[in-house]
């Protein structure tokens, strides 16, 4: 059984991120009056600020955020503290160039921005103990202290690490491993291009090779040893900062970013997980076709399903307040009138029980000079100050939902195996990228609540129970744990979508010699006899299944039953193979395995979800506009139901049954209006 790491709040609570080394002392007491007055309680300080504690090696000093403490506690505002290994100093990376991370060519990341370090120096490592080690001894019993964030966003700005460093470490970790060069030899497949190697020291991180191409393997168990040794980095600091903080203080990160096992780092190190979210990036003008299409801001509720999956409830250390961008990149519009509310109740909608925005002013210089916070350089009171006032309102309205959990209709399985497996190999890639946005999108259409559901090593039969129906996309890495947990899954009742190439490749990345789907062909009653990516001239490949005709997008899998509890629902329309079966169904015990030979659009998407009875779980409820998310969240028999506009138009909602709306405090049924960018919370008892 998983172990819970969620934070336990008793209400709603408003927080912001604040630089005091940034600022005139003479502000200091102001910023902080101002803040409670507008709701805000808690101020995250200190990540960026190794030089206020430690301005040359050695040399300690702790009158700066003393004194800052000082006012914190008269004016009664609580803290977290930041650990500031994010940005060594300037003396520590000039003495020590070791420390510094370096791109795949060798060359280091030198100072002048943040997050240059690698974490496998052992310089790096003892001065982080120390800087650590000597802040939470002193600063740990404040009473104004109240938490400690490690670093902050681990692994953003890179998640590849080639410092002589890393290649010294990446060889330890292969020798913990595997004992023996026979056996990692074997394991990557290194008879391929005469690759063996015959000494520890042959073996280095990944370098600059011809076409780019290098060992698959190696990739995979390169990533592997990226997120060990975050893991790692991040256990050291939670270790010391446990030695010295009070009891009742908490130790959390943030961010969410690849190539890093965040369950894993969560229940090493954590008591639980914060997130940093900023939905405006839909709106940057880079026309960047990851961060723009017809869902927008919305597609953030796919990232915060992904942190739910960590922590069902948790905190946002960074929101969304204003414009984002640096002078480098990143131009983005100021978020309109009611955006930066509709951004909050999305975090809070999916389990966030505590908002903390970025940052409290608009910095004057330095990189983030265009990252707008809630107040604008001149500093004087604004509309999103304002925003502020009316959020803090509403919190005090809808306070007692704290520590609810969100309740969802279906999941989607996910493993480090496969999404990492989905970073180097360009064919899973583009599969798994359609079927994700494609499941996630059909989600938030049919207003069909989700959940994403990781196969840890500790995830339990009874966790994955709570679902009638899960999609495991493309389980191309299937280990014989995951096969017997999902075996007991559909077993007991439930029903298991697999999508084309299931199950061709073993925890290496090495491809099975077995007939596909491998180790899951028993379970899906399938035969994968052939298969071909969907060539430009193909056209769309349907699958007529019923009364309707879906879209088998990416690549094809051409299917054969196995056994007589193995029926064809639907067959390919065209292509070579028209006529051969596309899905099929299979019985296994009380439950139901559909194997479906392409990817999910999310038109597909949705046709599962409305045979297989799982879309729109509240129309009996609600009549809903495509423009609204719709969002549960469940507590000692109540259900807070969150409807979110997204529209820069009103939009209009009908409720089937009376629901007391708990802004207005009124109970309401029929039709209404719902205003741009506005959301409505109701209150069911069940």
């Amino acid at each position: 059984m998983t172990i819970e790491k969620s934070i336990k709040l008793d209400k709603l609570a408003l927080g912001t991120c604040y630089y005091p080394e940034h600022w005139d002392r003479s502000l200091w007491k102001d910023d902080l009056n101002r803040m409670k007055e507008a709701g805000i309680e808690t101020i995250r300080i200190a990540e960026f600020a190794w030089s206020k504690a430690e301005p040359l090696e050695g040399q300690f000093t702790y009158e700066f955020f003393d004194d800052f403490l000082d006012i914190a506690e008269e004016t009664k505002i609580q803290v977290i503290m930041g650990t500031p290994t994010a940005t060594p100093p300037a003396w520590l990376t000039q003495k020590y160039p070791e420390v510094l991370n370096c791109d795949i060519n060798g060359v280091p990341f030198r100072h002048g921005a943040r997050r240059h370090y690698n974490y496998n120096s052992k310089k790096y490592q003892e001065l982080s103990a120390r800087i650590v080690t000597k802040m939470a001894q002193h600063y740990g019993k404040r009473s104004s202290v109240i938490g400690w964030q490690i670093d902050n966003e681990l692994n953003c700005e890179t998640d590849v690490f080639y410092s002589e460093s890393d290649t010294l470490a990446f060889r330890e970790y292969l020798k913990n491993k595997y004992k023996d060069l026979d056996a990692l030899n074997a394991a990557w497949g290194t008879v391929f291009w005469n690759q063996t190697y015959t000494e520890w020291e042959e073996i280095h991180v990944p370098r600059t090779t011809i076409s780019n191409s290098t060992n698959p393997h190696e990739v995979m168990d390169y990533i592997r040893f990226i997120s060990d040794s975050a893991c790692r980095f991040a256990k050291m600091q939670s270790d010391i900062l446990r030695t010295y903080k009070k009891d009742s203080d908490f130790i959390t990160t943030n961010g969410m970013f690849s190539h890093l096992d965040n369950h894993r780092m969560t229940k090493e190190s954590l008591d639980f997980y914060m997130y940093d979210s900023y939905p405006n990036f839909a709106y940057c003008l880079c026309e960047d076709p990851l961060h723009s299409d017809d869902l927008n801001d919305r597609k953030w509720s796919r990232n915060l399903t992904e942190v739910r999956s960590v922590s069902p409830n948790f905190g946002i250390m960074e929101q969304q307040s204003g414009a984002n961008g640096w002078n480098t990149r990143m131009e983005a519009p100021a978020p309109k009138p009611g955006q930066m509310t509709l951004w909050t109740m999305q975090s809070v909608a999916h389990g966030a029980d505590y908002i903390s925005y970025f940052r409290w002013r608009t910095a004057i210089m330095g990189t983030e000079i265009y990252w707008h916070g809630i107040l604008d350089y001149a500093n004087r009171d604004n509309r999103r100050l304002e925003e502020v006032r009316e959020i803090h309102g509403k919190f005090r309205k809808i306070g007692e939902l704290a520590g609810s959990r969100y309740h969802a209709s279906f999941g989607v399985i996910k493993d480090y195996d496969n999404v990492w497996d989905a970073d180097l190999d360009v064919w899973h890639q583009r599969m798994e990228k359609v079927s994700q946005k494609g499941i996630f999108e059909a989600a938030q259409l049919t207003h069909t609540p989700m959940d994403y559901v990781y196969l840890t090593e500790d995830v339990s039969l009874q966790e994955l129970l709570k679902y009638p129906l899960l999609f495991y996309p493309h389980g191309i890495i299937i280990t014989n744990k995951r096969k017997a947990l999902l075996e007991a899954y559909v077993q007991e009742g439930g029903i298991l979508i697999l999508g084309c190439r299931t199950g061709y490749k073993d925890r290496t990345g090495k491809c099975v010699m077995q007939n596909l789907p491998g180790l899951m062909q028993d379970l899906s009653g399938t035969d994968v006899t052939d298969g071909t990516f969907i060539g430009k001239a193909d056209g769309k490949v349907m699958v007529g299944w019923e009364d309707c005709l879906i879209e088998a997008a990416v690549y094809n899998d051409i299917l054969e039953p196995l056994t007589n509890q193995a029926e064809i629902l639907g067959t390919y329309q065209s292509n070579y193979y028209k006529g051969a079966a596309g899905l099929i169904k299979n019985n296994w015990g009380k439950g139901k395995v559909y194997y479906f030979g392409g990817a999910f659009t999310r038109d597909t998407a949705e046709v599962f979800l409305r045979k297989l009875c799982v879309a729109e779980p509240y129309q009996n409820m609600f009549d809903l506009p495509r423009e609204t998310e719709l969002a549960v969240r469940e507590k000692d028999g109540r259900q807070y139901i969150f409807v979110l506009n997204y529209s820069h138009e009103p939009v209009w909602i009908c409720l089937k049954q009376s629901l007391l709306d708990m802004f207005t405090g009124a109970q309401v049924m029929g039709t209404m209006e719902m205003k741009p960018y506005e959301t409505k919370v109701f209150l069911r008892n069940l």
